[in-house]
């Protein structure tokens, strides 16, 4: 999948105001609509056209996007980070009356999911509930051990008069709940859009992640990590003082235990009425035979201990 451009799509500068861009808009379409247009690729233009007016008019998805491209050109290889939009708020639930079928896989891969709707739509005379909000935020996976109240800050894009988009940023004190999972929301009842006519505003729902970390893997509840040994622990055993995310345990390495081999400790994932557990999965670590003496061992062992690997199962 390649990086879209949608500054490039339309025409128009990156810091362009929302009515130049929706004239830049009504000019091509007029040009690439099917129904009009003789243009051999007129369908595929007016599919991009469509995507960038969608994202570039919504002051939302547009910021986000905004900081994406500050990483990426047009014609790139591209697959979406997992917290490119991490922080960012979001209107709506989703594109719920629109048929994702009709967009580019970059667009669906980026903004088809939950809370990358539009925002509620007022009715005069009437009192309705503000429309909820949404964002992704980032925690530590020792978070979900203990429990914690973290600070989060959250970027809200605002429109002037003049149809020009500003970042604004605001902090929120958030309580993340032992044993917490990956993906669960925490709702911020009346953080949401303000209501109209007086109606109660709505609610602001943060999507929990944790943060990525070459350490530990989480599924659901279970949380795995990589422990190397060295060869003598994996073939003799022994007993390790190891750390975890919820502090440091004594774990014993069977004799005889081969790279890949996986230890459970039960209990010892994320906390809760029916707890994770914690798996280690064994890499056995050559020491390097970088000196005389490392070199002299290895060939003692060639010499004393013949083994062919290969012909073990």
């Amino acid at each position: 999948m390649e990086f879209k451009d949608y500054y490039q799509v339309l025409g128009v500068d990156k810091t362009a105001a929302i009515p130049d861009i929706k004239k830049a808009y009504r000019k091509l379409a007029r040009r690439y609509h099917p129904d009009i247009s003789k243009e051999p690729d007129a369908a595929l233009r007016m599919q991009e056209i469509n995507e960038a007016k969608a994202v570039l008019t919504d002051p939302e998805k547009r910021a986000a996007y905004d900081q994406l491209g500050e990483r990426y050109h047009a014609g790139q290889e591209f697959h979406p980070p997992p917290d490119w939009d991490a922080g960012f708020e979001f209107s709506g639930s989703g594109f719920e009356d629109v048929d994702l079928g009709e967009f580019s896989d970059f667009f669906a891969n980026l903004f088809g999911h939950t809370g990358r709707g539009t925002g509620p739509r007022g009715h005069q005379g009437y009192q309705m509930r503000g429309g909820d909000r949404h964002a992704r935020i980032f925690v530590d996976l020792e978070d979900a051990y203990q429990g914690a109240t973290r600070v989060v800050t959250l970027h809200v894009p605002q429109t002037d008069a003049q149809g020009r988009v500003s970042l604004h940023e605001h902090e929120l004190k958030v309580h993340i709940p032992k044993g917490i999972k990956e993906g669960q929301h925490i709702r911020l009842a009346g953080q949401g859009h303000p209501g109209v006519g007086g109606g109660e505003p709505g609610d602001l729902y943060l999507e929990l992640h944790f943060t990525p970390t070459p350490d530990y893997r989480v599924e659901g509840k279970d949380v795995f990590a990589t422990l190397r040994v060295a060869p003598w622990e994996a073939a003799l055993g022994a007993a390790i003082d190891v750390p975890t995310p919820s502090g440091q345990v004594h774990l014993k390495i069977p004799k005889g235990s081969q790279g890949g081999r996986k230890l459970r400790l039960k209990g010892r994932g994320i906390p809760g009425s029916a707890p994770g557990d914690l798996y280690f999965i064994l890499e056995v670590v050559l020491p390097p035979a970088n000196t005389d003496k490392a070199r002299q061992f290895y060939e003692a062992m060639a010499r004393d201990m013949p083994f062919n690997p290969r012909q073990t199962r």
